[in-house]
Order: structure tokens, then sequence, then C-alpha cells
């Protein structure tokens, strides 16, 4: 029987560990942290369960009058202009936990169910090879304790870990990094978010939304700088509108508690103050002290594995997947890196990873989904093509639930109209991306994207018609 070793319980490596038992394959997972990971455990299903209370609390606070709602309470007359809508932030953060260990078991009980074994403790690959090919993984215990497997194949997916600035250190209480924020029992007053990628802007919008005043310190022109740029302009208008304060081009240097406060000092000797900062300033791949380089797998500079298209690194029999490799870092990619690797050491059909077919979103108010090519692709001339983008103040049903912000763009090549890129700005667009990304990875057209039937009236609608405006438009300067 083919042994596998799995060094990761994040999605990279539980799903791959599915795979290769469903194959037949004798699995053993090794895992210091309980299944899921980073992405089940202190990231994505966390992060995405706070975000879905604040996604109420929007939702509610800027349309319940525009939807005719009416709120009875006991608000005394001078105190009117207050929320009528609060949020108790320690019970929000145990449903948080609950859920995330709910998900985390459920996962467990799915790997065990299909034959394989699951280890608790850091593994390491030792560097000689045996002469049948075979590797040998060093498991060490929480208790010191270690144990060798034999592997006839090695996949690690170890993930991140938040990083770091030397002179903000996270304590946990008032300087925090997003690992950390669900341990919170009240709302940050004043929250200053250090970063503006997805995942500051996610949490900046978050916590705007449960009631604290909210500070996003951005190094770049804008929030969102990876992201198509119509979309962040959109949501950078919405949370300026909603009251939170953005400060582009603003490098943080230090973070230092001040009594019951934090201060932030910028590089240009600014200093803003507030009760809790969270430091969302990028991500270090879990490679070191595992023996990688000393086995033949080649690191980049930032520490990452370099894979192959079917997830293969430099050494042979050994795989990687996941944040560890700095391909995407989405549960989705991981996971599809994962289960490639596995299909492709054990002899089963399979593609190679097809980053242009993923669809990604930012979970923010709106959200923002993309997939395929971009606006930056077509711009630089990278790919050629046409260009349409409908804002949704035109859709009846965005009218109907208040909806002011948003659009729907798509990108298609000028001969055939295959569909090769989209971006949705929207409440669920993560939902709404499906049928683009259908299109895109099917190398559909937008004549049947166009031809195809939708509800009315239904936010989707706004696909159908702009596939029906790339029809009969040649150029994005004609809208």
């Amino acid at each position: 029987m083919t042994r596998i070793v799995i060094i990761g319980g994040g999605p990279g490596g539980y799903e791959a560990a599915l795979v290769a038992a469903q194959l037949g394959a004798d699995v053993t997972v090794v895992d210091c942290d309980g299944l899921g990971g980073a992405s089940v455990l202190t990231d994505c299903v966390p992060s995405k369960t706070l975000i879905a209370t604040a996604e109420v609390m929007t939702t509610f606070d800027s349309s319940y009058e525009e939807l005719g709602i009416i709120v009875a309470d006991d608000t005394p007359p001078l105190e009117q202009a207050a929320r009528v809508v609060g949020v108790d932030l320690g019970k929000v953060n145990r449903r948080v936990k609950r859920l995330a260990l709910a998900q985390s078991h459920d996962i467990t009980a799915s790997v065990t169910r299909a034959g394989a074994r699951v280890m608790r403790g850091r593994g390491r690959i030792e560097p000689a090879q045996a002469p049948d090919g075979s590797r040998t993984v060093t498991v060490q215990a929480a208790d010191g304790t270690e144990e060798t497997l034999a592997a006839d194949a090695v996949l690690i997916a170890t993930g991140a870990h938040p990083r770091e600035i030397p002179d903000a250190l996270p304590d946990g209480e008032r300087i925090l990094n997003w690992t950390q924020v669900y341990d919170l029992d009240e709302l940050p007053a004043e929250l200053i978010v250090v970063g503006s990628g997805v995942t500051g802007a996610e949490f900046a919008g978050a916590y705007q939304a449960l009631g604290s005043k909210v500070t996003l310190v951005s190094s770049r022109d804008r929030v969102l700088p990876g992201e198509d740029p119509d979309a962040a302009a959109v949501l950078e208008d919405g949370f300026r509108r909603r009251g939170m304060h953005v400060m582009a081009r603003s490098r943080a240097q230090s973070a230092k508690r001040v009594g019951d406060r934090v201060e932030v000092t910028l590089a240009d000797g600014r200093v803003i103050s507030g009760t809790h900062c969270l430091m969302a300033v990028g991500s270090i791949p879990n490679t070191a002290r595992m023996g990688l380089e000393e086995a033949g797998v080649r690191l980049q500079e930032s520490g990452h594995i370099w894979t192959d298209k079917v997830s293969r690194t430099s050494a042979p029999g050994v795989y990687a997947a996941g944040d560890c490799t700095g391909v995407f870092a989405l549960a989705s990619v991981a996971a599809m890196q994962g289960r490639i690797a596995m299909y492709h050491f054990l002899g089963d059909a399979v593609a190679p990873l097809n980053l242009k077919a993923v669809s990604a979103n930012v979970f923010t108010d709106p959200e923002i989904a993309t997939v395929g090519y971009t606006q930056a692709d077509v711009d630089s001339g990278k790919i050629d093509a046409r260009v349409v983008k409908l804002p949704l103040l035109r859709n009846a049903r965005a009218k109907m639930q208040g909806i002011r912000d948003g659009f729907v763009k798509l990108f298609c090549r000028p001969g055939t109209g295959i569909v090769v890129g989209g971006v949705v700005v929207a409440p669920r667009a993560s939902e709404l991306i499906h049928p683009i990304s259908v299109a895109v990875d099917n190398n559909l057209t937008v004549a049947q994207i166009a031809n195809t039937f939708t509800v009315y009236p239904s936010l989707s609608g706004s696909i159908a018609e702009v596939a029906r405006q790339l029809q009969t438009r040649k150029t994005q300067n004609e809208l």
C-alpha cells in the first residue's frame, strides 16, 4: 500500500488526505493545532462568522428607514440619534469560536472516517532519501517524544502565520493580530487597522459596522491595491461615507501601549491614537525548521515553497499545497493544490492548476468577487479584451432592496466573445460570481450568457444585461 504523509491539516492537507484515502493509500496527517488549520480555526471561518454579524448590522443601519421599517424602543428624545441596534461582542466571539471548533471536529471525523490516521505534532523531513525513493518524516509531539514515519510521498501544507513589525508586536490585549481579535469581550471603541489589503479591509469594515470608530492606515494610494480599481473605489467611498478615517500613503512604523490606549507612529512622524490596534500587514509561510532545504526542497526568498502546476516541489516525492506555496492565499486554491498532488502521485487523471479559473471574494460591504483576467491585465496589454461595466443602480431588484453601491463588469475576447474574466461588487457577490466562473472555465461566450434566461427581478439579471451590451458595443469608450 502506498504510504502518504501529509504535514499540515488545513484545506490543502485534509482535502489531500480524503483523496488519497479514497484512492486506497495509507495516509497519515500530521497536525499541531487541529484539522482545518488557520482557515477554519483563526482565519476564514472565524472572520466570515464575525462579518456575518456585521453584515446584518450594516444592512439594518443603512436601509431600515428607506425600506419603511419602524423600530419601537424606549430611547429618550435626546438620544434619538443613537444606534437602534447594538452588538454583544463577547457573545459574537463565543459563537465564532464555537463554530470554528465544530467545523474542525467535522473535518477530523470525515478524514478519520475515510481511513486516514491523524497525529498531533510537528513534522519535519529528514534529508536522506532511501534507496527505494521513500522519505522519512519525524513527528515531534507536544511532550517532546518523537516518532518516525516512512513515506512514499510527502505533502507539505503548513500554511502561514501573521507577519509582525518588530516595533509593533501584538500583546493580545490592545495590539492584536487577526488571530487574537476573537478573545475580545468588548467592542473596541477606537480601532486602528494597519494594512489595507484584503484582511485589513475586511476587519476594518466589519468593526465599523459593529460600532467601532475605525481608522484604516494604508501605505498605498488606495484601499485594496491588488483588486479591481473600480471595485476598490466603490468600497473606499463606502468606508468614508460611513465615517471611517482612511489614511492613504501612510506607512505605520511602530505601535505602543500608553495606558489603556495605543499610539501608532507613522513613517512621516505623525502619531494616531486609539483604544486598540489591529496589525494586518501580511503573512509569513510556515516553512522554517522543517528540514526542507536540506531535503532538496527549493524555497523562494520569501520562504514560500516553489511548486509546479501539479504541486510538485524540486525534491522527488515531495509536494506542497496552500499558503506555504505563495500561489493564491485562498482555501479553495489550497484544497485544489492538495487534491491535484494526490491525483498526480497516485496516477489518477489530473489537470494542472489553472489560476485563471479561480474565483475569489473580499468579504466587505459590498463584497468584491473576481474571476479570470483583470482590468490591470487589459490596461497593460496582457490580453486584448472588451470591457463593459454596469452599475447596480439600474437593476430593479437592487432598487427594491435599497442597494446603492456596486456593479457587474465582464471581460470578453473581441473576436469570439469568449468570456475571460469578471468582477461583481454587490451584497453576496461571492454567490453571484459563480455563473461568470462557469463561463470562464468553460469558454462560454457573451452570446450564450445573454441568451440564457434569468429571473426577473434579480441581481443576476445584471450579468445577462452586461453580456447583451458586450454583444453590441465594440469598446468600453462607447458606454
